[in-house]
């Protein structure tokens, strides 16, 4: 080959790869998609993005791949971003493998151009309000791992191509208007789906019906099971196969008889199971809950159609609810959980209403004294109180009727399920959760003219509001009931030092309690753990104590929360919070209208959307926790904490 045709082969060669090059993209051109996304998409909240600093390192929400050559994640929760996301802006980021714009005020469709982001693992989009249908086609994104689209106005069917995103392991959808049947989604990786609040109607496909019911719930989908089990038709004996009418079968193998032998047992089993069932149907005694299932029809047992006229359910003003004591004994109900006071039940009404009917045990007072406190808890209206909607009382029962929260309670998504697969509860919600039930306990500690007490925080008492705020249930519980509460229990492990009796506890118990409800917060741990086989008994605050007092490291701290980039000032700041308010001498704990001014210094919160935890004021430099500890002494974090 002569010299000339080697140079230009090489020159070919360069050109090729050149073209490569500009093709996959690169930094300057991520920076400047990044840049005209910003100018042209209104937002509240400042960002230090400038051409003049390092992409990688020093922008806000932005996250670079190792060798700082392209874009991979762009994280901006909480921003104040408004109107529809600008064309050919974020689509340019070709390697780009995180989008998260959730929390903002973002408007329009689902945006066409995003059909370029074909490396995208994560795409979180909810708590906007985008419209329109869902794209028809969802093949670009083969490797998308989490879809979160709820809490936004998105209509139309879903379409069935989500089924090509094999490797999805979280779907929600909640919380549209998204109409039609549910495709038969065949995801073999999939280990979270939400399409509840939707207008989805026909069955539930095949494919999903491994999922709980609250998955499906506030739709007009067809349920899938019965409260009584059917049992499956017995097969046909293996010797014995399918024949015409027409034909005579002339001799019965063993098998098959022994087969009629065993369907005939069965048939005659179940029919005197539904004899004695509905003869003690009509009992005029009480059915009480049977123990140990976990799915139950509990508020058909737990009270007797026969009661007396004066027994009655008792709505509050404004409660909206129709339906009667009847309509609540008929309706089917799900075990959500068993408590210090009582046990708590999902109900499904005829018409899908849905609510939680709290069943309590050991009341210790009379009628005219239980409507008494129920009187005075229905008074209180508060975004971050759940509100009892209705109460029953009859000699043998007492019932509390709340509104249910889909997302479950903050103990369960805070401990379970803990593992590869789980989606952790990010610094962002645990924030907003303390805020949420500290403006709630606030309130309630000033009504009633100051002289109200919660006396049962803790975390499966907490839920979360459709803006993920905290709320907090179960108000006014101790003071009527006589609960037996182990002294190893998790209820005991809020409770303040000086609470012999749980009957009597204050606004300051209370404050001690949601201390230790950040601590669980902040560890992602259990206010009581059993170790060595149930011969040591750790206590979270005496444990978080003996760090601060002795270490003063990140070891305290949930390692889900590692993953969150900026934080580290913000989770010492809610750490000192927790500490003052579980100080043993009860005096010196802040009252609940000071807690709430302190966690609202930690983040700059406002009345509309929260700020994230990735997004602070233009130019700030995130203090990490070693520089914490140089500046803060163990003693001024330490002087009002004893064990």
């Amino acid at each position: 080959m002569s010299l000339n045709r080697m140079f230009s082969a090489a020159i070919a060669l360069w050109l090729a790869i050149s073209a490569v090059g500009v093709g996959a993209g690169s930094l300057v051109e991520d920076e400047q998609a990044l840049l005209d996304f910003l100018a042209a998409t209104p937002h509240t909240r400042g960002l230090n993005w400038s051409p003049f600093t390092d992409v990688c390192s020093r922008w806000m929400g932005v996250t670079c791949n190792a060798d700082g050559a392209r874009v991979v994640a762009v994280r901006l929760p909480g921003i104040g971003f408004s109107g529809p996301i600008p064309s050919n802006t974020l689509s340019r980021l070709s390697a780009l493998q995180i989008l998260s714009l959730r929390s903002n005020n973002l408007t329009g469709p689902f945006p066409a151009d995003f059909i370029n982001l074909t490396v995208l693992t994560g795409l979180h989009l909810q708590l906007n309000n985008f419209s329109g249908p869902l794209p028809p086609d969802f093949s670009p994104w083969k490797n998308l791992t989490a879809l979160d689209l709820s809490f936004n106005g998105f209509n139309g069917s879903i379409p069935a191509t989500i089924s090509n995103l094999t490797q999805l392991t979280a779907l929600n959808l909640s919380n549209n208007s998204l109409s039609g049947q549910v495709p038969d989604l065949e995801l073999p990786n999939l280990h979270f789906l939400n399409l509840s609040n939707n207008h989805l109607n026909g069955t539930i496909p095949k494919s999903l019906q491994g999922f709980p019911n609250s998955t499906f719930s506030n739709n007009d989908l067809l349920p899938t099971y019965s409260l009584a089990p059917v049992s499956p038709p017995l097969p046909l004996p293996p010797s014995v196969s399918p024949v015409p009418s027409t034909v005579t079968m002339k001799k019965l193998s063993e098998s098959a008889i022994l087969g009629i032998i065993v369907g005939g047992c069965s048939l005659l089993f179940v029919m005197l199971a539904l004899f004695l069932y509905l003869c003690c149907s009509k009992r005029k005694d009480k059915n009480l809950v049977g123990k140990g299932s976990k799915r139950d029809r509990s508020p058909e047992k737990a009270v007797s159609g026969n009661q007396d006229a004066n027994n009655r359910l008792v709505f509050f003003a404004g409660c909206t609810f129709a339906f009667d004591l009847e309509d609540l004994l008929r309706a089917s109900a799900e075990v959500l959980g068993k408590g210090t006071f009582g046990t708590a039940y999902k109900a499904v009404l005829e018409d899908s209403t849905i609510v939680v009917v709290k069943r309590l045990k050991e009341v210790g007072v009379g009628k005219k004294e239980f409507e008494q406190q129920m009187e005075v808890v229905g008074r209180i209206k508060h975004e971050n109180v759940v509100e009892l909607r209705a109460y029953y009382y009859s000699k043998d029962e007492k019932l509390m009727v709340y509104d249910y929260f889909s997302q479950g309670s903050v103990s369960s998504l805070l401990h379970a399920n803990r593992g590869q697969d789980r989606i952790p509860l990010n610094w962002e919600t645990r924030t907003k959760i303390a805020l949420g039930v500290a403006r709630g306990i606030a309130h309630i500690h000033m009504s009633n003219n100051g002289k109200l007490a919660h006396g049962n925080i803790k975390s499966s008492n907490v839920f979360l509001n459709n803006q993920q705020y905290g709320c907090i249930s179960d108000l006014g519980l101790p003071s009527i009931t006589n609960p037996i509460v182990r002294p190893v229990s998790r209820a005991a492990g809020y409770r303040a030092p000086e609470v012999v009796d749980t009957r009597k506890a204050s606004q300051a118990s209370d404050v001690y309690s949601f201390g230790v409800l950040i601590l669980e917060l902040l560890t992602g741990k259990s206010p009581v753990q059993i170790i060595g086989g149930g011969d040591e008994v750790v206590h979270l605050v005496r444990w978080v104590q003996s760090v601060v007092r002795e270490e003063w490291t990140a070891e305290v701290f949930d390692v889900e929360l590692m993953r969150y980039p900026n934080i580290e000032e913000e989770m010492v700041e809610m750490l000192q919070i927790a500490m003052s308010c579980v100080v043993r001498i009860p005096e010196r704990r802040p009252k609940m209208v000071e807690v709430v001014r302190m966690i609202e210094g930690v983040r700059r919160f406002d009345s509309g959307n929260r700020p994230s935890s990735e997004a602070r004021s233009e130019g700030s430099t995130p203090t990490p926790i070693q520089d914490i500890e140089a500046q803060t002494t163990q003693g001024e974090i330490l002087k009002d904490v004893s064990c």
